[in-house]
């Protein structure tokens, strides 16, 4: 069975199709942000951010060519290093739980900044596997002595 799984892991659509599940949450953001042009800059000034079109604009350029360079495979690291750096500074910007005193937000926030942390994880190992699928096929493991 493990040879199934392995053999499904390896095939490029399945690939495709999880660099796209990983950046929903940015390219929906980004086109949420697009789409309703208004309630994204409302959002922006809403957490402080100002000027905020200029921030509104710049969330969507980053979430979107972002989610786009993951998505294609090509300069991944540059995508995932811009999105992961996003992530990051959303947490001190808008999840700073640590300074909140009203439940159930802080909790929220709590929680959300942890999921961020997650996501920052994964967009190194997508950085990671895009390298090691350009070499060869090789992936982590081989590079390890037996």
């Amino acid at each position: 069975m493990s040879h199934v799984i392995e053999q499904l892991l390896r095939h490029g659509a399945v690939a495709a199709v999880a660099r796209v599940l990983l950046t929903f949450p940015f390219w929906g953001s980004g086109l949420a942000k697009l789409i309703d042009f208004s309630g994204g800059v409302a959002e922006m000034a809403r957490f402080g951010l100002e000027p905020a079109v200029a921030f509104n604009v710049a969330t969507i350029i980053v979430q979107l060519g972002g989610s786009l360079l993951i998505i294609l495979n090509r300069c991944t690291w540059l995508g995932a290093g811009a999105l992961g750096i996003f992530t990051a500074l959303t947490i001190p910007l808008v999840h700073h739980f640590w300074s909140m005193t009203e439940e159930p937000f802080r909790t929220i926030a709590f929680h959300t900044a942890t999921e961020h942390v997650g996501m920052i994880g994964a967009l190194i190992v997508v950085s990671i596997l895009a390298v090691y699928s350009k070499g060869a096929g090789r992936g982590p493991e081989d590079g390890r002595r037996h």
